[in-house]
C-alpha cells in the first residue's frame, strides 16, 4: 500500500533542520582539519582524552573530593591577582607600606585585588587542609600512591614558604615582627645558626634587603616551583588513578574493552556535574567574605598590620596569621632545654617536624585496609584526637602564652605526634571490617 501523502511532509522540512543549516558542515570540517593539523604537531586531543574524557574516575566521589579542584581554582586566583598587585607594589622599606595603601585607596579596584589575594591566601590553606584530611581518612597515601602523596607534601611545604614570604610584603608592624620571630629561629641552630640567620636576612636585622629577597622568592621563584609541582601532582594522579571513599582500586574490575566497571569518564560527568557546582558554591562564599568580612575579625588581616613596620614598637602580642598558629603553638610548647641545646632549638625542631612528618605516612600505616570506613575504632579515635589537637593548637597559637596555655599546647602536641608515632602499632593490632569487592555508593 502506498504511504499517505502527508507522511512525506517531514522530508520537505529536512533542509530547515539544524543539522542541515548551510555553512555548518563547512565549519565543522574546517574545525576538524584544524584539530588534525594541531594533533600532528602537538598531542592536544590525546592529552585531553588521557586526562579528561578517557580518564575514568571512581563513580562514588563524595563531598570530600571537591577540595582538589578548589585548590586549583584558588591557585589561579592567587597567581592572577598577584600579578596585578605587583604592577603597583614597591618592594622597598619606604615604599612597601605606602604602595599597599596606594593600591587600597587610589588604584582602580585595587582594594578588590588586594582583598581577593589576602582572602585567597586563607582560602588556599582551608581547601588544602581539607584536601589533606580527606587523604588521611581514605588512605590516599597508600600503595600505589606513595609518590603522589610525597609530591603533595612538597606542594604543602612550598605553600607554607610562599605564604610566609608573602606575609612580610605589606610591611605592616605585625608582619615585620612575625617574620622577625620566625627568622630568628634559624639562629638557634648549633654552630651555624647566627651566620645562617644573617645570611637569610641579608642584614643584621629585618630590613629592606630582607624585603627584596622575600619579594623575589614570593613573586618569582616559589610560584614557578608551585605550578610545576601541581602539574606533576596531577600527572601522577592520572597515572595511578584516583582513590575513593572505599579505598578500592577500580582498575581491578574492567569490562571486555578495558573500561573500569566502577568508573565513569572524568569529563563531562565530574567536571560538569560534580566540580562545577562546587566551584560556583565556593565562589559565592569566597566573594561574600571578600566583600563583607575581608579582615575576618583580625584573623585574615591583623589590626597591627595596618600600621607601618616599626623596629622600635613591638605589638602587644606577636602572632602569625591563623594558618600557621597550630605550628606556632607547638613552637612555644617546647620550654625545656635538652642535651645542651636551647628550648628555642627544640621548638624549631618540633615545629618543622610537625610540618613534614605526614610525608612518611605511607610507611607508617600497616593496616590491611585503606579507608577509615573499614578500619578499627582505634584508628578512628586517633584521627579524631589528631584533628581536635590541631584545632586546639590553632586557637592556642592566637592567644598570649600562659602556664595553662603552655601545658595544653604540650598535651596537644603530644597527641598530634602520637597519631604518627603509634600508627604502626594500632593499625596492625586493631580489628578491621571486610572490604567489599566493588565500590559502594554511600
Amino acid at each position: 500500500m502506498a504511504p499517505a501523502p502527508h507522511t512525506q511532509a517531514p522530508q520537505t522540512q529536512a533542509p530547515h533542520t539544524q543539522g542541515n543549516v548551510p555553512g555548518r558542515g563547512k565549519a565543522a570540517a574546517a574545525w576538524g582539519n584544524f584539530m588534525a593539523w594541531v594533533d600532528e604537531r602537538f598531542p592536544l586531543t590525546e592529552t585531553f582524552e588521557y586526562h579528561m574524557s578517557h580518564y575514568y574516575a571512581p563513580k562514588n566521589f563524595n563531598f570530600w573530593y571537591f577540595f582538589g579542584v578548589l585548590s586549583v581554582v584558588v591557585l589561579v586566583n592567587q597567581l592572577l591577582t598577584g600579578i596585578w598587585l605587583t604592577m603597583s607594589y614597591v618592594p622597598s622599606g619606604d615604599g612597601a607600606f605606602r604602595s599597599v595603601e596606594y593600591i587600597m585607596r587610589d588604584v582602580e579596584y585595587g582594594w578588590l585585588l588586594r582583598y581577593l589575594h589576602s582572602t585567597g591566601a586563607s582560602a588556599f590553606f582551608i581547601v588544602v587542609y581539607l584536601h589533606m584530611f580527606r587523604g588521611l581518612m581514605y588512605g590516599s597515601y597508600r600503595k600505589p600512591r606513595e609518590l603522589l602523596w610525597l609530591i603533595g607534601m612538597a606542594i604543602f611545604v612550598v605553600l607554607m614558604a610562599e605564604g610566609f614570604f608573602g606575609y612580610l610584603l605589606p610591611w605592616g608592624n605585625m608582619s615585620y615582627w612575625g617574620a622577625q620571630v620566625i627568622v630568628s629561629l634559624v639562629g638557634a641552630l648549633p654552630l651555624i645558626g647566627p651566620d645562617l640567620m644573617e645570611w637569610v636576612r641579608g642584614d643584621f636585622l629585618m630590613s629592606e634587603i630582607t624585603l627584596n629577597r622575600f619579594f623575589a622568592l614570593h613573586v618569582v621563584a616559589l610560584p614557578l616551583v608551585l605550578v610545576m609541582l601541581v602539574f606533576v601532582h596531577i600527572v601522577a594522579l592520572h597515572h595511578v588513578g584516583s582513590n575513593n571513599p572505599d579505598g578500592i582500586e577500580i582498575k581491578k574490575h574492567k569490562d571486555a574493552n578495558g573500561v573500569p566497571l566502577d568508573g565513569i569518564p572524568f569529563h563531562p560527568y565530574y567536571t560538569i556535574g560534580h566540580d562545577l557546582p562546587a566551584i560556583v558554591g565556593f565562589l559565592f562564599i569566597f566573594c561574600a567574605v571578600v566583600f563583607f568580612a575581608p579582615e575576618m575579625g583580625g584573623y585574615f588581616l591583623e589590626k597591627p598590620n595596618f600600621e607601618q613596620a616599626n623596629p622600635l614598637k613591638t605589638p602587644d602580642h606577636i602572632v602569625p596569621v591563623w594558618y600557621y598558629t597550630p605550628f606556632y603553638a607547638m613552637l612555644r610548647a617546647a620550654t625545656y632545654p635538652l642535651f645542651g641545646l636551647s628550648a628555642k632549638f627544640w621548638g624549631f625542631v618540633v615545629m618543622a617536624g610537625a610540618i613534614v612528618v605526614p610525608a612518611i605516612l605511607p610507611w607508617l600505616d600497616r593496616s590491611p585496609v585503606k579507608s577509615i570506613r573499614y578500619k578499627g575504632w582505634i584508628s578512628k579515635v586517633m584521627l579524631a584526637l589528631f584533628v581536635l589537637s590541631f584545632f586546639i593548637l590553632g586557637y592556642l597559637g592566637t592567644i598570649p602564652s600562659s602556664p595553662a596555655a603552655t601545658l595544653m599546647a604540650q598535651i596537644c602536641t603530644a597527641l598530634y605526634f602520637a597519631y604518627f608515632v603509634l600508627m604502626p602499632w594500632y593499625t596492625r593490632v586493631e580489628k578491621t571490617k571486610p572490604v567489599p569487592e566493588r565500590v559502594t555508593m554511600r
